[in-house]
């Protein structure tokens, strides 16, 4: 790994240190390299704070030696006054000479903009160091923009013997099958994602608040399901912890929605592609990423329709016999871990 790489490579790492709190914006990392020596970094701070390259510029005691110096960035600078003036116009600013970027930035208002702005005013730029990697970071920012939807997330724990809920229960509450370790895992997750996802039956099943508990991080906005107009306002998913979306039904009469006005309507007709309403409505939303947490119905409809990115599937150390069965999909693993009992697998969509 030749020394771009690794200053690059520092930049992703740093960059998570801004994941669940940026959106809509990128986390991109930055540091500032004099002599081979690393003299400012900075990471993207929460949605309306500093950019990345501004974070890393503040960082730097001595100003001046910024013109001899080179400036590291996972995603191409912002070219564009939007809650912050424009980060290249920054780095032109304090005349740095050298600039190596990570990768290019898909969205229309930059796309190559801030390479030109640098290059014009007498930057060297490097752009493509560690760029496989430098968009798999970005993945949540890249999916919003190219494919206008959401990086979606499907989420599930299966019993050993392929079910993800029993039969029966006598009580609306979890039936847990993974083990405490690994739901202090999924309440990471929902910290890191934008929107949690679920089902009509998942929330009068088991009456979920669907909030971070065992992790410290931001609530994701909840959005819920209810094609039949069945959840009232008594229940968790409707109290003040986080924002909740209802997706409903464009054939539900006024008087019957009044439990929520923060309302969705969509055409459910089995001719319809659900999933990609939903997607629509997220994206109309701005909302760039959401986990889908349930139930097997909900999340087959997004398999089903092809949109969907990554899978996060545990196994328990428990058996069923007779139940609601997990989901049916493909996709390529790409790691595999034991959380203490549970199995962990995640795979890509290909």
């Amino acid at each position: 790994m030749n020394n771009h790489e690794t200053f690059i490579k520092y930049c992703i790492n740093i960059a998570k240190n801004g994941l669940g709190s940026t959106r809509p914006n990128p986390m991109v990392g930055s540091v500032i390299v004099h002599n081979g020596l690393i003299i400012g970094e900075g990471f993207t701070s929460p949605y309306g704070g500093n950019h990345a390259e501004v974070n890393a510029i503040n960082s730097v005691k001595d100003k001046s030696v910024l013109k001899e110096s080179t400036i590291y960035v996972t995603l191409e600078p912002c070219s564009h006054f939007g809650k912050t003036p424009p980060c290249s116009d920054l780095i032109i600013k304090h005349q740095i000479p050298n600039v190596v970027i990570g990768c290019i930035d898909d969205n229309s208002l930059v796309a190559g903009k801030g390479v030109a702005k640098l290059k014009l005013a007498g930057c060297q730029v490097i752009v493509g160091v560690l760029e496989k990697e430098c968009k798999e970071h970005h993945k949540r920012f890249f999916t919003f923009h190219n494919k206008k939807r959401p990086y979606i997330i499907l989420k599930w724990a299966k019993s050993t013997d392929g079910y993800i809920a029993p039969e029966t229960k006598n009580e609306q509450k979890p039936v847990w099958i993974t083990n405490e370790f690994s739901r202090q895992l999924v309440h990471k997750w929902r910290s890191e994602e934008q929107a949690i996802l679920v089902g009509t039956n998942t929330v009068l099943q088991d009456n979920p608040s669907l909030t971070v508990r065992d992790w410290t991080g931001n609530n994701p906005i909840r959005i819920v399901l209810d094609k039949d107009d069945k959840l009232t306002k008594e229940l968790a998913v409707f109290n003040n912890e986080a924002e909740t979306i209802t997706i409903g039904s464009i054939n539900q009469k006024p008087q019957s929605i009044i439990h929520n006005n923060n309302l969705e309507l969509i055409n459910w007709d089995q001719k319809t592609r659900v999933a990609q309403q939903i997607c629509d409505i997220l994206f109309n939303r701005q909302i760039n990423s959401v986990i889908i947490e349930g139930g097997a119905k909900t999340l087959q409809q997004f398999i089903d329709e092809n949109l969907w990115d990554e899978a996060r599937v545990f196994t328990g150390n428990i058996q069923f016999k007779t139940g609601v069965k997990a989901p049916h999909f493909s996709g390529t693993l790409i790691s595999e871990e034991k959380v203490i009992t549970d199995i962990l697998k995640i795979y890509n969509n290909d």
